[in-house]
């Protein structure tokens, strides 16, 4: 059974202090622990204030290695591009940002196969991933379509695959790279950040209906062992 706390918060503000706060503490952690850690951060709006307040924390930033859970298929620099917001806060920090795409690949499965031979080389389990969730129920870039299953249950060993999704969302209709599930769930540390309570509605009914459920999140998050951290404000 997946051990889940909701946390809630009056403010989107509170929320990402706290994100951010408890962020930096498994940062330093893993520092101390093992001399370097790694994290993967979400893309989108919500986020944003996340990273802002997570890199003014005082840690031995060039110790750090950042990687997106997902990314679409854009040039680096485009406005659709997470790995681009990222670096915007992060590399003035000395943090290593690690692209997992930077480019208009045409062969978005190709360009899924590239990423995962990338974070080969990277030190795993991440210490810590962080994850939105869409009004639609997926999460990093795990969307209901043809590339939904291999997302979902492919190799143990694979960590990244390029994927179309379903219906291509009017704001970014472009494909995309993301982490897997076998990867997002190895993590050492697991939390959401989300708000408005029609995603809290999706995530409440995607939990209980567990491994059935027809959302990505609800697929992603059934019956794994790693305790999970859901950080909510209306």
């Amino acid at each position: 059974m997946t051990e889940i706390e909701w946390w809630d918060y009056d403010s989107a503000d509170e929320m990402a202090n706290a994100v951010a706060g408890d962020a930096a503490f498994i940062v330093e952690s893993a520092i101390d622990a093992r001399g370097a850690a790694v994290i993967a951060l979400p893309g989108g709006k919500t986020p944003l204030a996340i990273y802002d307040k997570l890199a003014k924390a005082k840690l031995d930033w060039k110790r750090v290695t950042i990687l997106p859970t997902d990314d679409r298929l854009v040039p680096m620099g485009d406005a659709l591009s997470n790995i681009t917001a990222i670096a915007k806060v992060f590399l003035p920090k000395g943090v290593r940002v690690l692209p997992i795409t930077s480019e208009a690949a045409s062969d978005y499965k190709a360009a899924g196969r590239a990423a995962d031979a990338r974070l080969q080389d990277v030190h795993w389990p991440l210490d810590l991933c962080v994850l939105g969730v869409g009004a639609d129920g997926h999460t990093a870039s795990i969307f209901p379509g043809r590339d939904f299953d291999e997302a979902v249950n492919g190799p143990k060993e694979r960590r990244a695959v390029g994927v179309m999704p379903g219906d291509l969302p009017e704001e970014a209709p472009v494909a995309r790279v993301t982490l897997t599930r076998q990867a997002i769930v190895a993590s050492r540390a697991l939390m959401l950040a989300v708000t408005g309570q029609a995603k809290r509605d999706v995530i409440e009914r995607a939990i209980k209906d567990g491994p059935m459920s027809p959302y990505p999140i609800g697929r992603v998050l059934a019956d794994i062992e790693l305790p999970i951290d859901i950080h909510w404000s209306a």
